[in-house]
Formats: C-alpha cells, sequence, structure tokens
C-alpha cells in the first residue's frame, strides 16, 4: 500500500476567497477587497480614488497611481467581500468534510481579521474567537488543521501606510502577527504554513510572456528578503512555544519542460527551475542564498538590503517541510512557435502531449510526480501537496446533484502518480486538494471556475441561496479516503 494509515487525506480554502464577512467584527481591509471580479478573458481591478477624488482602476498586480487611495467604489462588484461565507457556514462545512473523512483541512488565518490595520499592538479579540472556534470544530471531528499564516493578504492599511512588504517593518508586524497565531492556538494547531506560494513574487516577473525590468526585480527579490526573515523568525518563535509545531514553507509548484533538445532550450530550463523554484525552495530549507542567487541578482543589477542578523536568521530559522501547490506544467524553449497557450495564468508553447483545461492549464499528472521526486531529492523533508486541482464548469441538477467524472478524473490520475513517487522512496505525508469547498477563483474572481466537493449556490454576480450540494467527486474522494488511496475508481 503506497498511501500509509497515518496519510493526512483532505483538503484546502483561503480566508480571502472562502470566509467572506469583509467588514465584520472589526476585520480590517486587504487588498483582495478592493478587487473586482473578473473571467478568463477579462482581467480583474483594484479600484481607488486618485488625488483629485476621482474613481478609477488598474489591473490587478499594476501600482495604483501616485497619491490616489485604494476604495471600494459603488459600481464595480467584489466577489470577495462575500466569499463563500465560510464565517458563517463553518460549523456546516466541517461536518461536511468529517462526512468525507478527512484527516487534514488547509485553511488561512487573515492577518486584518486579527490586526485591523496591521500594526496594533494587541489582536481583535472577536477575530481571535473565531478562528478558535473554527479550530475547535476541527478538533471536534478529529481533524488536524494545517494553517497558512499568509495567503496573499497583508492589511490594505499595510499597504497604503507602510508600502507593504518593500518596507522592513513589516517583518516586525508579520511576527507578532505570527506569535498571537502560535500562542492563541497552542494545543489546537500543530501544522502550520508561513507565507503561500512565497515564489509568487518572482516567478511572475518573466513567467507567461511578462518581460519586467531591473525594478520590478529589484523591488521583487527585496519583498521576498524581507518575507524570507519574517518566515525564518516565525519558524524559531514557534518552534520556542511549542516544539510539537511542524512549520513549512508553500511554493507555487510548476513543473519545467524544455521544449526542444536544444542547448539553450535545456540551459533556459534549468534556470527557469533555479529562478522559479529552487531560490525560495534553498533559502527556506537550507537556511542559506543558493550559489546562483548571485547570477539571478547580477541579471538586473539587483542590490539587496541584507544584514548579518538576517542571515543568522535564515540559518536558524528553516522550516519543518516543503509543502507546495500542482496544477500544470510549463515549456521553456528560446524557439518561436505558433502554438501557443492562452488562458488564466497560463501562456507560452502548447505541449502537444498533454490535454489543457477551460483555462488553458496543462493537464499533467506525471509531472507531480516528477516533481515530488526531483524536490524530494534536494531537501530530504516530508512534503505535502496542499493544493491540487481542476478548476471546471458544473452543472447543478434539478435534484441537487452535480456529476463531475471529469474532477474525479484529474484527481484520480495525480493521486496514482503520488502513490508511484511514494513507492519510490518520496516521503509524502499529506494531500489536500484545492477548493474542497467551491470559492471564488484567485486568478479571475469567478465562482463558475469551482474545484470543490462540495457545490455552493452562488453565480458570479453574487446571487444565489450558498446552499451547499454534495457533488459525485464528494462521494469519490470519501471513498478514496477510507480505502487509504487504494480505492480509486
Amino acid at each position: 500500500m503506497s498511501f500509509q494509515d497515518n496519510f493526512l487525506w483532505g483538503g484546502a480554502i483561503a480566508a480571502n476567497q472562502a470566509e467572506g464577512a469583509w467588514n465584520v467584527d472589526g476585520r480590517g481591509p486587504a487588498k483582495t477587497d478592493v478587487t473586482t471580479g473578473g473571467s478568463v478573458k477579462e482581467p480583474r481591478y483594484v479600484t481607488f480614488i486618485d488625488k483629485d477624488g476621482k474613481p478609477g482602476k488598474v489591473i490587478n498586480g499594476q501600482p495604483i497611481p501616485e497619491g490616489a487611495k485604494y476604495a471600494v467604489l459603488d459600481d464595480y462588484y467584489y466577489p470577495n467581500h462575500d466569499g463563500v461565507d465560510f464565517y458563517h457556514h463553518y460549523k456546516e462545512d466541517i461536518a461536511l468534510l468529517a462526512e468525507m473523512g478527512f484527516k487534514m483541512f488547509r485553511l488561512s488565518i487573515s492577518w486584518s481579521r486579527l490586526y485591523p490595520h496591521g500594526d496594533e499592538e494587541t489582536p481583535n479579540p472577536k477575530g481571535v474567537e473565531f478562528y478558535r472556534s473554527v479550530f475547535l470544530e476541527c478538533k471536534k471531528h478529529a481533524i488536524e488543521p494545517l494553517v497558512t499564516i499568509w495567503h496573499f493578504d497583508t492589511p490594505l492599511y499595510l499597504e497604503e501606510h507602510y508600502g507593504g512588504w518593500n518596507n522592513r517593518q513589516l517583518i516586525d508586524f508579520y511576527v507578532r502577527f505570527a506569535t498571537t497565531c502560535f500562542k492563541e492556538y497552542q494545543g489546537l494547531v500543530k501544522y502550520w504554513l508561513t507565507f503561500n506560494e512565497i515564489n509568487n513574487t518572482i516567478m511572475m516577473l518573466n513567467l507567461f510572456g511578462n518581460h519586467a525590468g531591473d525594478k520590478e526585480h529589484q523591488q521583487g527579490y527585496q519583498q521576498l528578503h524581507y518575507q524570507f526573515v519574517a518566515s525564518a523568525k516565525a519558524v524559531q518563535i514557534g518552534h520556542e512555544i511549542d516544539p510539537n509545531n511542524m512549520i513549512g514553507c508553500m511554493i507555487c509548484g510548476i513543473t519545467f519542460y524544455p521544449g526542444t533538445c536544444d542547448p539553450k532550450d535545456i540551459m533556459v530550463n534549468r534556470h527557469m527551475w533555479e529562478k522559479s523554484i529552487f531560490y525560495c525552495g534553498d533559502v527556506q530549507c537550507k537556511g542559506k542564498y543558493p550559489t546562483f542567487a548571485k547570477r539571478l541578482w547580477n541579471e538586473h543589477h539587483v542590490q539587496l538590503d541584507i544584514t548579518e542578523q538576517d542571515l543568522e536568521d535564515l540559518k536558524h530559522g528553516c522550516v519543518d517541510m516543503y509543502t507546495f501547490s500542482y496544477y500544470m506544467s510549463s515549456i521553456e524553449t528560446t524557439h518561436e512557435t505558433d502554438d501557443m497557450v492562452s488562458g488564466n495564468f497560463a501562456a507560452g508553447a502548447r505541449n502537444p502531449y498533454l490535454t489543457y483545461s477551460d483555462w488553458g492549464w496543462a493537464q499533467d499528472p506525471l509531472g507531480l510526480r516528477y516533481y515530488l521526486e526531483m524536490i524530494y531529492d534536494r531537501y530530504e523533508k516530508p512534503l505535502m501537496v496542499v493544493e491540487n486541482g481542476l478548476g471546471a464548469y458544473d452543472t447543478l441538477e434539478e435534484d441537487g446533484s452535480i456529476h463531475d467524472d471529469y474532477r474525479i478524473d484529474y484527481l484520480r490520475d495525480h493521486i496514482k502518480e503520488m502513490g508511484k513517487a511514494i513507492d519510490n522512496g518520496v516521503n509524502l505525508i499529506g494531500y489536500t486538494t484545492w477548493g474542497c469547498i467551491d470559492l471564488v477563483s484567485a486568478g479571475t474572481g469567478e465562482m463558475r471556475k469551482r474545484y470543490g466537493f462540495i457545490y455552493v449556490d452562488k453565480d458570479d454576480q453574487g446571487h444565489g441561496t450558498y446552499n451547499r450540494y454534495r457533488k459525485d467527486s464528494f462521494y469519490w474522494y470519501k471513498k478514496v479516503i477510507e480505502s487509504h488511496g487504494e480505492d480509486l475508481d
């Protein structure tokens, strides 16, 4: 049997995509709260009021004009405001997860629910108690929480008044937030992740056809350094508060292939692995910058603000486990091609050996095994796949059923490859599928791009009953967990 009895089967959500209640019980706003809905063809926008008092918008990821202030505007729809209302449905939702037999439930803590501005001395009591109630509910059902401390939701106040992660001061604010989490939930939470998909900051600079310059690289690498230090400090504090804490990094995992056997393609592919995947993994797992870091910095004339104390913190703040998301693979080539992919966070050369989702993502289960075996060989730390799933259009039938065989097929193929990796010696300890409950898509802001085993009745304009329905995949995954991954039919 590939999967042992203590394997941590489960699923994952994120606070900003699921909770809703964006301004309830003292929670402050995050950037997702000023981010509009979009689609596979229409980008999400961030809205603001400029220095002259005029409303405006920029594509999500671009800076707002100098002197402008982030703002919620009447003419736009903000899907994250309500999410799928996990804030008021968490008992019902956790009971459904328990019905499936979940061993682990990955979720995140909204920083601005605990610290509305992010720079307060003491946390918001109502926010602290909400998460305590969630974790107690998990405990009641014998489900281990896997808690992401930061999942793309820096308090908006810190973005506006401190410049976000461009400012070294955010290290201290984050450490205070993380320390509160470790102390308040000691005995309820054992598994922690410091930063979600931390490598996105630099991976997106050149991925999918982007061509960022020196300024963007300087900023990206500096932001990352401050996050590395914040993570390392949190790891040390988390171990001091409770030596039983198991704290991990979380990497956006993409398997990269050379487009041809041209040596130039082989080299550009290696460099993509180093920049996009190994750079962050090496710092967080080995406690030091890799040898190729100097080459990456020199390529864009990056001069980092690094202190001797930073290097000591990195050295002593290595994570206990390596976790990652995996949805797709990608092609790297120096050659021109007319066969291109275009979709949500997906672009570049098409792989003729793979099929693609409605959002342009290459479906590549073997790429997951490749990634698992390569990463375990490099770091020799316990691994978890903490995001994996298929975003697809689902149809709610009149009788309340949802027939999602395509999702079952996708997950089955990936679980098979995980089993082979374990048989080959990889220490894989957990698997939490992404969006186990339907939620707002991070990339497009849509609801129609559904991932869950549990259907939530809400559409792209926020209309619906928010009732929960079990999909066919719900019953299938229950069977998978009961059989320890043996019964995949």
